[in-house]
């Protein structure tokens, strides 16, 4: 079986509640199914370079910004993560100071290590009784920013996986008035600030960097993106330079045609499609009011509601087992799924059919369902910082148990994915609380990933306990 048959065999008759947007509904977007390997070349002339972009690419970045209203757009085909990469190598130099979200993806921390760079972690406020990380305050922010006048950068991500939504406007505030810019991983929220129903997006909230995944949300292959930019703080040659060092030097023409036809749809057809995402999603959550013990509310905070948060805190399920069960009982597959809580994402691709389904699954699991006390999940703790990432990586290194490796300096970074947002990053101290954290996940069947492989049990540690 080739990878193409066990793709359609692997999704025939799935109701996809995962990214992508376009959730393979060919017929919302027809020119999906025009990307094939007949548009697979390369920059012969007339199609123009995305490095050098003097034509057809330069007009298609032209429109994205004029869309999302930035100054300037870059396309992405190498992800959030590329964009996220050269936004870092392009405002911080060397051994320079960033303040950023603990809850950043770990883009962010690999390219803080790359640069040797100084983070200074904004603690992002938590909830317990879901484990989901909440949003960054603009006071925290303040704070940090009046203690660390040299920082280079503040990093932010809003939204969350789990759709947390910080204040984007106030956060870019407080590091204009000194003078620093502001980058908001905002991978998730493409679609935010089209429409009535979803919140407004970073881009219009007057963030200096803004990283989109258009696919995570809309009509549009995987892989592909846009980075924005607004004001004069950052200079958008640095950011071209960055994203060719990053970026491939043989970008897809199929994910750039994607791109452009996801534009295209948006400016043509968005106000139609995205009424009808949120008509479709005010059915769901209308529909699932009958829940007594499993619940799709959320957190108490601002978010976007597209990503559906199915909470199991006060039953006797986990996330894990719902989504297990969302999966051999309905043939639904959710996004992601944590110890009290599975994450169902939406996009421009759902339908009132796919909503509909996965209502009338959480409505039968909850009769099944029993209600117990609530799982609290602690929230976590700030490692102490022995040394930088880059030096801890270049320490000779050994594999303990979970058990022995508490006071010990971490070589790994450690993290459920998805989403990607590391517990421990190399350099850090190993805590009792960490550990405990790590077998609270594993115990609950939760993906954890380590980047030296994570063997079960053991956590890579400095050789040199001194």
């Amino acid at each position: 079986m080739n990878l193409i048959e066990y793709i359609q065999n692997a999704t025939k008759g799935v109701v996809p509640m995962h990214m992508p947007g376009h959730k393979r509904r060919t017929g919302l977007a027809p020119y999906l199914e025009e990307l094939a390997a007949h548009i697979d070349v390369t920059e012969i002339p007339g199609l123009d370079d995305l490095h050098c972009a003097e034509g057809i690419l330069k007009q298609g970045m032209e429109k994205t910004a004029a869309l999302w209203g930035s100054r300037r757009a870059f396309w992405l085909v190498n992800g959030s993560t590329c964009g996220i990469l050269a936004s870092l190598y392009a405002c911080v130099p060397p051994r320079g100071k960033v303040i950023c979200a603990r809850n950043c993806h770990r883009s962010v921390y690999n390219g803080l290590g790359l640069l040797d760079a100084m983070p200074v972690y904004i603690m992002p406020e938590f909830d317990t009784e879901t484990g989901i990380s909440g949003p960054v305050s603009v006071q925290s922010v303040e704070i940090l920013l009046d203690k660390n006048p040299d920082a280079a950068l503040v990093v932010v991500t809003s939204p969350t996986y789990e759709g947390v939504i910080s204040d984007i406007e106030g956060i870019c505030a407080a590091a204009h008035r000194r003078g620093i810019p502001l980058l908001v991983d905002e991978a998730h929220g493409a679609h935010l600030g089209f429409g009535s129903g979803f919140p407004g997006g970073a881009v219009r909230a007057g963030a200096d960097i803004v990283v989109h995944s258009f696919h995570k949300t809309l009509p549009s292959l995987t892989q592909t993106g846009a980075l924005h930019i607004n004001g004069d703080i950052v200079d958008e040659r640095e950011i071209g330079s960055a994203l060719a060092v990053f970026e491939t030097s043989s970008p897809s023409y199929v994910l750039m045609a994607s791109i452009a036809g996801c534009v295209d749809l948006i400016q043509e057809r968005g106000g139609e499609l995205f009424r009808f995402w949120r008509e479709n999603l005010g059915e769901f959550y209308a529909g699932t009011e009958r829940l007594c013990r499993l619940s799709v509310k959320g957190p108490a905070w601002l978010r976007d509601d597209s990503k559906i948060v199915i909470s199991t805190a006060c039953t006797d399920m986990t996330g894990t087992s719902v989504s297990r069960a969302l999966r051999e009982e309905f043939r639904i597959e959710t996004e992601m799924s944590s110890v009290n809580y599975a994450l169902a994402l939406t996009g421009m691709g759902d339908s009132a059919e796919s909503l509909s389904a996965l209502a009338s699954a959480l409505l039968r699991l909850d009769k099944a369902a029993s209600l117990a006390q609530v799982r609290a999940v602690p929230a976590p703790v700030l490692p102490g910082r022995a040394m930088g990432a880059a030096e801890a990586r270049r320490k000779k290194s050994v594999a303990v148990p979970f058990g022995d490796a508490a006071g010990r300096v971490s070589t790994e970074a450690v993290w459920a994915y998805p989403p990607g947002i590391p517990l421990i990053v190399p350099g850090e101290t190993v805590s009792k609380e960490l550990i405990e954290l790590i077998e609270l996940y594993l115990s609950a069947g939760v993906a954890l990933r380590g980047t030296a492989g994570l063997q079960p049990g053991m956590l890579c540690v400095t050789a040199d306990q001194s």
